[in-house]
């Protein structure tokens, strides 16, 4: 029987990265569907420009790029992307000091335990070499290689993962005609008014400034910091996380296009924040994040542009914000997704990584026009969940510091900390353990790769991985080390591979 309740129409308010990333898989969704078509409409102003600094991703892109039949050679082709093994930091547990977050295991477990496990264990014996050693993605990092993982784990050569570097612009763009050749509607205005149901607050339609008015059932707003439906009219109300995060300025930049092309994004703490890089095919992604509280913007864009490794090609692009999340997600009919929903500063590249998820959660929780509300109950929960989540593993990277050479790192050693988070740095100083505390979130090695990259070295390992005798264990890791070895040595260039497989075309 055919739901008489069923969305009739769903506007979605504001473009950028987040209005075609939700507007994509809906009307995929719609496209497929039998039964009567539930409208999609996107509304955009020329007026309002979009913050798309959000240049680096983590691996589930792909997963949600498979989703809708995008080939990834022709998707990195037209966006000017480039593969991302992971994320190189310097000079974040102290000067001098780098090390690498990547995306992969350390090898394959041995008896049931983690191979991170017997590492401590033969690292408790005698020096070993570093646990980055056993890392596919960092090894191929370091060697600027890259080709997709090949065969069938826990081989070396396919024991990693992998995310993409695009023009965040370009991306917004494929996806508007990917959802536009699925019947989804691009509306070209300027918001002035949104007009709620006097009845329960819904709302009913947003009015346009020449005049125009769009009803809906279902509003998603993606109108960036503006929040314009979340904020503006259902007053979610915002939780400030700038105690413990306490950048709040942004510069970006572009330079022209530098050699090698590094598969990795790199992010290097400055003494009032951090700077990053971000390889594209036709250019170079910069920006320096930073406090105002503790830097000027004038010492800052100093501090970026004697920074860059290439002449710039344009005046840095400010941005100001306030970390932070609101305490409701979905109310009512209105749901936001991007920046509407919330920030955490990118050093992780979770930008996409929430728009992406929001969208997921808002088709696993579709509703009706009834919009039963434990349906925005759970939803709520799950994006508070991962905000909170995402924001300790962010603050973890500023905690650990051994670095005292100004006010802002003395703050962030200084600063307390979420119980969890607190929990989680002690559970895995004393004993080697990692609590996953969003089982959809960080998984073990990107917590392994963090805290042990920031210097907490475990003063135990689990005692079950006493049972496989030391000469055994020590031939394992010698292995998997040249079969790692090997694996990098037969991988082409990172710059050769996408010369060869997903070359874009010169921008006009």
């Amino acid at each position: 029987m055919e739901n008489d309740l069923a969305l009739r129409r769903i506007v979605i308010v504001g473009g950028g990265t987040a209005g075609w990333m939700a507007a994509a898989p809906l009307a995929q969704q719609f496209m497929r569907g039998s039964g009567e078509r539930c409208e999609i409409l996107l509304v955009e102003s020329p007026d309002i420009g979009t913050v798309g600094v959000g240049e680096a991703t983590l691996p589930p892109i792909r997963f949600y790029n498979r989703a809708l039949g995008i080939e990834g050679a022709d998707f990195v082709r037209k966006t000017q992307g480039s593969f991302k093994l992971g994320i190189e930091f310097k000079d974040w547990g102290h000067l001098g000091h780098r090390f690498f977050h990547g995306f992969g295991d350390f090898g394959p477990a041995v008896d049931g335990r983690s191979a991170f496990m017997h590492w401590l264990r033969l690292n408790e014996q005698g020096e070993m070499p570093s646990y980055e050693d056993w890392s596919t993605a960092t090894q191929l990092a370091r060697a600027n290689r890259f080709t997709p993982p090949q065969g069938e784990a826990p081989s070396p050569s396919a024991s990693y993962s992998f995310a993409y570097h695009f023009d965040a612009s370009l991306y917004a763009a494929y996806l508007r005609d990917y959802a536009v050749q699925r019947g989804t509607q691009r509306i070209e205005g300027t918001i002035v008014e949104v007009e709620q149901r006097p009845e329960d607050g819904f709302v009913a339609a947003v009015k346009l400034a020449d005049g125009r008015r769009i009803e809906g059932d279902l509003f998603i707003d993606c109108s960036g910091f503006r929040a314009l439906l979340i904020e503006g009219t259902m007053k979610a109300g915002y939780e400030d996380w700038s105690a413990l995060l306490p950048c709040n300025s942004a510069l970006a930049v572009p330079t022209r296009r530098v050699e090698p092309l590094t598969p990795y994004t790199t992010s290097t703490a400055r003494e009032a924040g951090w700077q990053w890089r971000i390889p594209l095919q036709h250019r170079t992604g910069n920006g320096h994040v930073y406090c105002n509280g503790f830097i000027s913007d004038e010492r800052a864009e100093a501090i970026l542009m004697q920074g860059l490794d290439a002449p710039a090609l344009a005046s840095p692009r400010p941005l100001r914000f306030t970390a932070g999340r609101r305490r409701q997600s979905w109310i009512k009919n209105v749901v936001a997704v991007g920046l509407a929903g919330g920030f955490l500063e990118p050093l992780e590249s979770t930008s996409i990584q929430l728009i992406m998820d929001a969208v997921g959660r808002l088709i696993q929780y579709f509703p009706d026009r009834s919009f039963a509300p434990q349906l925005a109950a759970e939803f709520n929960r799950k994006m508070a969940l991962q905000y909170e989540s995402i924001r300790d593993f962010i603050v973890l990277h500023y905690k650990l510091t051994r670095r005292d050479d100004s006010e802002f790192w003395r703050y962030c050693a200084a600063m307390p900390i979420p119980d969890t988070l607190a929990h989680q740095i002690e559970l895995f100083r004393a004993s080697g353990r990692v609590a996953i505390l969003d089982p959809e979130g960080f998984a073990e090695p990107s917590w392994v790769s963090l805290l042990l990259g920031l210097g907490v070295l475990p003063r135990g390992h689990d005692p079950l991985a006493d049972r496989v005798p030391l000469d055994q264990l020590r031939q394992h890791f010698e292995r998997v080390r040249q079969a790692i070895t090997q694996t990098v040595a037969g991988t082409p260039d990172h710059a050769a591979y996408l010369e060869r497989h997903a070359k874009a075309a010169p921008l006009a």
